[in-house]
């Protein structure tokens, strides 16, 4: 029997429907039955091209066994974050404050009141490579809420805390000169000289960050800045995270070398590529990376919009964050 979202619109959500995991959207529905059952929430977030939110959803959320566990001790939601980016955006600070990293499908563990207490991304269906299996973490934090309670709302309280003060607006001030070098000198500590980039394995377009040696190096003729930008630049162009048919950018390459994309295009991704490799045309006149620019560009308004073409939501479509929802 399909569960409550078959009646939601987000393809997402949809495709959850038929999971013997009793899932509801987000909404006063789930959040009062939390409430009234002195239950945890499990909090699941993802979106429809996510593929690990496919891996765990195929693992654990089509598994009854593992559903059994869902729907005896949590109230378990499903966000779609292209639908509620204002719900991704807090949660996700909160995983990363918690785990020191994040992504999708992102798992959050929230107290009735929603103040989360744990969280994570993908888990795996049992316990492997030092991580707990799914149906491990969920027996242990049903454990938890029956027998330290206190202890998890104490760290939801700290969470909380944490995660707001991360909101805080700081007061503007300008960047300074000394404060750009030790920014490229932090990249070249982590850079890697032969296929780009900066890290291992796998590896995400560092967009931003090229940008920034662009910069410098436009102030300063810094040769190293430019160095390292362009090795970047000319690693994902040639590797096969760009696509040489059709254009635009994979979302990360799975090997150091650039050469295995994880197949899956974001819209946000590419804008930022297409206009970094703007700034190299810019800044080096190399025709290769305005080809890419143009390529990339091209692929954006082909692929990624609809028939209609691109547009603005009138102001009274759009919804805001209602501040009753979320408690950070």
């Amino acid at each position: 029997m399909a569960n409550r979202l078959a009646h939601e619109i987000s393809p997402y959500l949809l495709q959850h429907a038929e999971n013997p995991v009793d899932w509801y959207p987000w909404g006063e529905e789930a959040l009062e039955r939390a409430m009234r059952e002195d239950k945890p929430i499990f909090l699941s977030i993802g979106y429809a091209a996510c593929h690990w939110c496919h891996v765990m959803e195929r693992e654990s959320f089509e598994n009854g066994a593992v559903a059994a566990l869902l729907n005896q001790s949590f109230v378990s939601i499903k966000v779609d974050r292209e639908e509620r980016p204002d719900l991704d955006d807090i949660y996700m600070a909160a995983t990363v404050a918690l785990s020191g990293g994040g992504g999708w499908p992102m798992s959050v563990f929230l107290a009735p009141d929603r103040r989360p207490f744990f969280a994570g991304t993908y888990f795996p269906p049992t316990d492997r490579h030092g991580r707990p299996g799914f149906s491990t973490l969920l027996k242990r934090i049903a454990h938890l809420w029956r027998s330290q309670r206190d202890d998890l709302l104490a760290q939801a309280s700290a969470l909380v805390a944490q995660v707001r003060a991360g909101y805080e607006i700081a007061t503007a001030a300008p960047v300074s000169s000394a404060m750009i070098s030790a920014a490229v000198r932090a990249l070249a500590a982590s850079f890697d000289p032969r296929w780009g980039g900066f890290g291992s394995a796998p590896k995400f377009p560092p967009a931003a960050s090229i940008s920034l040696l662009l910069r410098c190096h436009a102030k300063t003729e810094d040769a190293q800045a430019l160095a390292m930008a362009r090795t970047t630049l000319d690693g994902m162009k040639n590797g096969g995270i760009y696509d040489h048919l059709g254009g635009g950018f994979a979302r990360y390459s799975t090997d150091q070398r650039w050469l295995v994309p994880h197949f899956e295009k974001m819209l946000y991704d590419n804008a930022a590529l297409a206009r970094v490799y703007l700034e190299a045309y810019q800044a080096t006149h190399d025709l290769e990376y305005r080809r890419v620019a143009r390529e990339t560009l091209d692929y954006a308004v082909r692929e990624m919009q609809d028939a209609e073409g691109v547009h603005e939501a009138p102001p009274s479509e759009a919804r805001p964050p209602e501040a009753d929802e979320v408690v950070l």
